[in-house]
């Protein structure tokens, strides 16, 4: 497997990091210079893109690839990769397999009810909106070139370095009740198992990578705070909560997304099947705080 990566963020340094055994060699794309010497000591070679003018060693390097994974959010001109790699991407010789990140914020408000990966999309916010079209635009292309294109619908992530425990610890968390309301989350670690597993099996299809229990957000943070030995924030409601216009979008689509296929893939449980373990273990081994 030769992996290229466009967007070496959280979640895409997990997945290079649980694929690195099996491939020859990983490359990925960053915009800062800084980020990319932190890429170099993870073995992976760093190759700045702004978005926009691929440069001749990105062009070339894409070029031998057989997997490539897309972690890059589209905008409003459409998705990136797309804009300035198409003719590319249809080029390359030795191409068997698509990986694109994507987002359960894509199917929008239901009202709570349980969705899997035939409901359909209703998405709210601009951000899902512009994900929904990025997801056809690479459907598009996969079935021109005939080759197997995975979407990968994200809940909320959080593992090490990215979680409630760190704002608790801080004094900063707070316990935000809207009633009725559920999120869906998935640990790092298990959107790594996922893909990673997609990856070698060239899969092909839409997936939700979500856990087992979609939960109230204020049920979490108590979780954390009684695992900590730390006092419980006090409760606020939604209305009373300030919050940025993007916090408070999230709260705009509520949901609970099935993982059937997702366990079908693994053919097993999950790391993490919910934030109680998750936390749980990042709270004994002490890994919390930062990524190692």
């Amino acid at each position: 497997m030769k992996l290229f990566i466009f967007g070496y963020g959280y979640s895409a340094r997990a997945i290079a990091r649980e694929l690195s055994p099996e491939c020859d060699w990983i490359a990925a794309t960053t915009r800062s210079e800084s980020k990319a010497e932190a890429m170099r000591a993870d073995d992976v070679e760093a190759i700045l893109f702004d978005g926009q003018t691929p440069s001749d060693q990105l062009k070339a390097t894409l070029a031998e690839a057989t997997h490539v994974l897309v972690s890059i959010a589209p905008d409003a001109d459409g998705d990136p990769v797309l804009n300035s790699l198409l003719a590319e991407i249809k080029a390359m010789p030795s191409l068997r397999w698509i990986g694109y990140l994507s987002t359960v914020g894509v199917y929008g408000d239901h009202k709570g009810v349980w969705v899997d990966e035939e409901t359909e999309c209703r998405p709210v916010s601009t951000r899902s909106v512009q994900r929904v079209a990025a997801e056809a635009a690479w459907q598009t292309l996969a079935a021109e070139i005939d080759v197997p294109l995975g979407i990968y619908r994200l809940a909320g992530i959080y593992g090490p370095g990215r979680n409630q425990m760190i704002k608790l610890d801080a004094g900063t968390c707070r316990a935000i009740n809207k009633p009725g309301q559920m999120f869906n989350r998935i640990h790092v670690d298990d959107i790594a198992l996922a893909v990673s597993i997609a990856a070698r099996r060239r899969h092909k299809g839409i997936l939700n990578v979500v856990d087992d229990e979609p939960a109230a957000p204020q049920e979490v943070v108590y979780f954390c705070a009684d695992l900590m030995g730390l006092p419980r924030p006090q409760e606020q409601t939604f209305a009373e909560a300030e919050m940025t216009p993007m916090a408070r979008s999230f709260y705009g689509e509520n949901k609970r997304c099935s993982n059937i296929r997702l366990h079908e893939l693994i053919g097993g449980v999950l790391r993490y099947p919910t934030y109680r373990e998750a936390f749980t273990h990042m709270w004994q081994t002490d890994s919390w705080q930062a990524q190692s």
